[in-house]
């Protein structure tokens, strides 16, 4: 009896060693796993970082006044006149804001021609921007 006892109990302490093994080298893996994730996030940051500092050196004001005046020929650029500002009620509608096209229209304008094509036309044409002058 008593060396029945003892070999189930070195087989209990064996399987719980070995599940217990099992658990640390999973741990372990989850652990780097972490670490190579935050390895990443910080190489990210240190990306967006950088290219924040390029950003801010590329749009200097006097950088970009000097290549202005060196491109002035190919760019040909001017300063916006405060007429050509538009507000957002000035500019044109949304496709989707406009009234459906019936389908008997688009078969007559296949049918007819020239006349239903500038009539369909029109009906786009009488749309007011408030920005354009007819």
């Amino acid at each position: 009896m008593l060396r029945t006892l003892d070999i189930l109990l070195i087989v209990i302490m064996t399987a719980v060693a070995t599940i217990t093994y099992t658990i640390k080298h999973r741990a372990e893996e989850k652990l780097e796993e972490v670490r190579k994730l935050e390895a990443n996030i910080r190489l990210e940051k240190d990306t967006i970082d950088l290219l924040r500092a390029d950003w801010a050196l590329l749009t200097q004001p006097a950088r970009l006044e000097k290549l202005i005046a060196l491109y002035q020929e190919e760019l040909k650029l001017q300063p916006t006149d405060t007429t050509q500002m538009v507000q957002p009620v000035e500019l044109p509608m949304l496709k989707a804001d406009l009234p459906p096209v019936e389908e008997a229209d688009a078969k007559d304008d296949k049918k007819t021609g020239d006349k239903a094509a500038s009539a369909s036309k029109s009906k786009t044409d009488d749309i007011k921007t408030g920005s354009v002058a007819r």
